[in-house]
């Protein structure tokens, strides 16, 4: 395991970044944003999995550094959109406060300019440089982990921004208190502000995600082909991004029509099993999924009218889109006999047809179902 010494020795002959702090008369050397102009609050679709954190951006952007959201700390998994919205509070800063100096960078970057930095023995311009800013953006702060010079100099940084109510914006791929390697004082520090998660968007979201990126780039796919590669890629914006590409490449190269057979072997690349037949499970963790219910409770005995309700939706749907026998959907139930399961599906008929709320759930959860049954 190298040192951090020599990690740093490795990482100088690697250096592709313009030195700023060695270039005389910094002040008057052009300040780069290093923001993405491309990335915006406008186009970062808005949805439950991120409106805490979009919110708190605007917010940011009328007034940075003076709201009660300094830092901001935004954290989730690999593609949900961490750099996106971090660029983006950086536009939306500097279309409202054009004089503001604004700075976005990778963490890495940090350490390898830091590092450049005390080589070249001119570590006070290092820090004067970033505490000159008036907005720090630090994107993936986790790879600050066990850097014990960084940590430092960041630690010294991060206290006179704040002090001195300059905002402070972090992405990170988990929450301030699951970060190892990092400092105490830091990750206490990470908590003063607002501590904000990306999680992985609905089905709506995705499908609202897609047609944005086609429209950018002046699209057009069937409502079903859309539908479908929203299913389908669950888990990250980024694939869906590249399902798109590839669907355009593959449509051209091959003069092929962008339909359902197209995007079902394009999205084989990036998903394994893209399709399964539905099965009685499949449908209990949907429901369990939907209605926010532990799976155990949906299959024991508990008769809260939540639980039992999902219960029997669960029923319903298995006996209308499964072959599974009535005696054989009974057993996923804790043994419930065929009789019951009739019942069930009598009472989710009659919801449907009394509770428009509900009925609405019902046909959410049917689309889901028919778009899994899709191309086979």
């Amino acid at each position: 395991m190298p040192s951090e010494d020599e990690g740093m020795d490795s990482m100088l002959k690697k250096d592709e970044f313009k030195n700023a702090f060695v270039i005389p008369g910094i002040i008057k050397h052009k300040f780069e944003t290093n923001l993405n102009p491309k990335y915006t609050l406008d186009n970062f679709i808005e949805g439950d999995c991120n409106r805490l954190a979009r919110n708190a951006g605007l917010a940011i952007a009328e007034r940075p550094g003076t709201t009660s959201f300094n830092p901001l700390f935004i954290y989730g998994d690999v593609g949900l959109g961490k750099t996106h919205i971090a660029n983006g509070i950086g536009n939306a800063i500097l279309a409202k406060h054009p004089t503001k100096k604004v700075l976005f960078t990778a963490s890495e970057k940090f350490t390898q300019q830091l590092i450049n930095s005390i080589k070249q023995n001119n570590i006070d311009d290092f820090i004067q440089y970033y505490m000159a800013v008036d907005v720090l953006i630090i994107d993936d702060i986790q790879f600050l982990a066990n850097k014990g010079k960084t940590l430092e100099i960041f630690f010294h940084i991060f206290n006179q921004l704040h002090q001195n109510r300059k905002q402070i914006v972090m992405t990170c791929d988990k929450a301030p208190k699951d970060l190892v390697g990092m400092e105490d004082r830091l990750i206490s520090r990470f908590k003063w502000g607002l501590t904000a998660d990306l999680q992985a968007p609905d089905l709506e979201t995705r499908i609202a995600i897609l047609e944005s990126k086609m429209n950018e780039e002046n699209l057009e796919f069937s409502n079903q082909v859309k539908e479908y590669v929203a299913y389908n890629i669950k888990n990250n914006i980024r694939e869906l991004e590249g399902v798109l590409i590839s669907l355009v490449a593959h449509a051209s190269i091959n003069k092929k029509s962008i339909d359902i057979n197209l995007a079902r072997e394009v999205i084989q690349q990036f998903v394994a099993n893209v399709h399964t037949d539905i099965s009685v499970e499949n449908i209990l963790q949907m429901v369990a999924e939907h209605f926010d219910i532990d799976l155990k409770k949906m299959q024991g005995n508990t008769r809260k009218r939540e639980v039992v309700v999902a219960r029997q939706l669960s029923m319903y749907l298995a006996k209308a889109y499964t072959k599974t026998s009535l005696k054989m959907i009974g057993t996923h139930f804790g043994g419930k006999d065929h009789s019951t399961v009739i019942y069930s599906c009598r009472a989710v008929q009659d919801l449907i047809d009394t509770d428009a709320k509900f009925k609405i759930a019902v046909e959410s959860l049917e689309k889901r179902l028919k778009l899994g049954m899709q191309a086979n």
